[in-house]
């Protein structure tokens, strides 16, 4: 009852029109269609129901003119005031459903980026049912194209993960392309399953799940880190589907100092320059024989050699360089190097 009396409070104007429409047979002016569209914008910001509203219109249409007189003009002025009401109202929400989607965005980014001042951060974020007092982990999904807020993908994911976990104070969003998942730091289940569904919704693509780091910037933190880790992944030719920042922590160790990493690549492989057809393929013979554990039979098999033709390449490494990837003196220098020239993109980059 209390929203039928609240509906009543946007009818002003309205048993007017109707009663001089049902005189004269005109239609509505521009102004009294304007008028209604503008009720119709006040009732939408004030929450009243739609269903409310168009029983309020049709009750007040039903006593605005005496029953002796023709329904048609009478049923013509209904239709188009309450037309112009409803779009009046669906405008206002249209108007909302935006800025609150803006909000949304705009609170991501300064979650994901810190920004804003973590204090402030930390009360917008209780609206959308994070506790940034609690440590947070981040996973971010990739596949064959870029996504957005809305997308099947998007929805498809979303769906998954909150009908499986319900209300867990769960935030997915997407940013640049990618698809995210915050979740707290003690529900690794979640991430899990997250990239599960993000594998399989982006037929193969690939997700990064970071550390749970505590407080405000703890978000920030983890979804650096699963950046980092997508990233490297495509410069290393890292394999599967999930990879975990927690696995990979050696490889930042390698790159902190940039410049040592590049004069040991060039140190200890600079002389693969002098090889007949140039470094790759020798480079590519290290990686894959320290990939496989040093295995000349997987190494051959991954490189589709013959264990002979494997044997000349490391023999001519050894030649090149100096330093014997079979000897274990030598093979800790060697792989560091192997890694550091993946990580610096050595030699096509230089280093």
């Amino acid at each position: 009852m209390a929203d039928r009396a609240a509906a009543a409070g946007h009818l002003a104007g309205y048993t007017d029109i109707l009663r001089d429409a049902s005189a004269t047979g005109r239609r509505l002016t521009r102004a009294e269609v304007e008028a209604r569209r503008a009720e119709g914008e006040r009732a939408a910001d004030a929450g009243l129901p739609l269903r409310d509203l168009i029983r309020v219109h049709l009750a007040t249409a039903q006593g605005a003119v005496p029953a002796s007189r023709a329904a048609g003009p009478l049923l013509a002025a209904v239709e188009q005031a309450v037309d112009a009401f409803v779009e009046g109202y669906e405008r206002a929400q249209r108007q909302a459903v935006r800025q609150e989607e803006a909000a949304r965005r705009e609170f991501i980014d300064d979650l994901l980026y810190g920004r804003g001042g973590l204090g402030r951060l930390a009360e917008r974020a209780e609206r959308y049912g994070l506790r940034l007092s609690q440590a947070h982990a981040v996973a971010v999904a990739v596949g064959p194209e870029p996504y957005g807020d809305g997308y099947p993908v998007a929805r498809r994911i979303e769906e998954a993960v909150l009908g499986r976990f319900g209300n867990r104070l769960i935030l997915l969003a997407t940013k640049d392309g990618r698809l995210v998942c915050v979740a707290p730091g003690d529900q690794p289940d979640v991430l899990a399953f997250f990239a599960e569904q993000a594998y399989a919704a982006t037929d193969g693509g690939r997700a990064a799940i970071g550390r749970s780091h505590p407080g405000p910037g703890g978000v920030v933190h983890s979804y650096e880190e699963a950046l980092g880790v997508l990233d490297l992944a495509e410069r290393m030719g890292l394999e599967g589907p999930v990879l975990h920042a927690a696995d990979l922590l050696v490889y930042p160790v390698l790159t902190r100092d940039r410049q040592a990493m590049a004069d040991l690549v060039e140190s200890a492989l600079g002389p693969l320059r002098g090889a007949r057809g140039g470094p790759r393929p020798l480079l590519d013979t290290l990686t894959a024989y320290f990939d496989s554990g040093c295995v000349a039979t997987e190494t051959a098999r991954r490189l589709s050699l013959s264990v002979r033709a494997l044997t000349y390449r490391l023999e001519r490494i050894h030649t090149l360089c100096g330093a014997d990837p079979m000897d274990p003196r030598h093979r800790y220098t060697l792989q560091t190097a192997a890694i550091g020239a993946r990580l610096l993109g050595w030699p096509d980059a230089g280093a």
